[in-house]
């Protein structure tokens, strides 16, 4: 039986991302703890082509997804291996260090929404995500916890228009390794 409805969002992980001339290769997805949302858009217009007064072809692209991450905090290693940021070494080591002429790499985002009969799985394979604003406030009667959002760019790999992959079926041998390796 299929899912009525989806809930949730658990399980968020990133994996780096290698292309090559007509293929890419995916490292070892990493647990992203502390997700709170993600809200993406579909991105594409609607194409229509009137012919014999009516409407006689429409075309309908899918330029992948875009929207908002939001978690409790970013990763280091999500800052290392995707944003850039350098990690200095010896009396600074442990510091991270934001270059401004470092462009993001993309990665694939796994992640899962809860079902009321199983939890359905998802990989974005292609994207990209802004720096996050700086943002805290101070404490006051009590401690309000304060997330971090990314805008999320995924678009389609270039070699095969890939953007994204979904499961629900557990009795597929992918279900059981989602999050151990990129299902491509």
């Amino acid at each position: 039986m299929a899912n009525k409805v989806q809930y949730g969002l658990k399980n968020v992980h990133y994996a780096t991302v290698t292309v090559g001339t007509n293929s890419v290769t995916y490292g070892t997805p990493v647990a992203w703890p502390g997700a709170v949302s993600l809200s993406l858009s579909a991105e594409g217009e609607t194409n229509v082509f009137f012919a014999d007064n009516v409407a006689f072809y429409t075309a309908i692209s899918n330029n992948g997804y875009s929207g908002d991450f939001e978690s409790a905090l970013i990763p280091d290693t999500f800052k290392a291996d995707i944003m850039g940021e350098t990690v200095g070494t010896g009396a600074k080591s442990g510091v991270y260090y934001e270059d401004a002429n470092v462009q993001p790499k993309a990665f694939a985002l796994l992640f899962q929404f809860e079902g009321d009969e199983t939890a359905t799985k998802h990989v974005l394979y292609n994207c990209k995500m802004t720096r996050p604003d700086i943002e805290s406030s101070t404490t006051e009667e009590g401690i309000e916890v304060q997330t971090v959002t990314g805008e999320i760019t995924a678009s389609p790999r270039a070699f095969d228009q890939k953007v994204k992959a979904s499961c629900a079926n557990t009795a597929a041998s992918a279900y059981s390794t989602w999050f151990t390796t990129v299902c491509d």
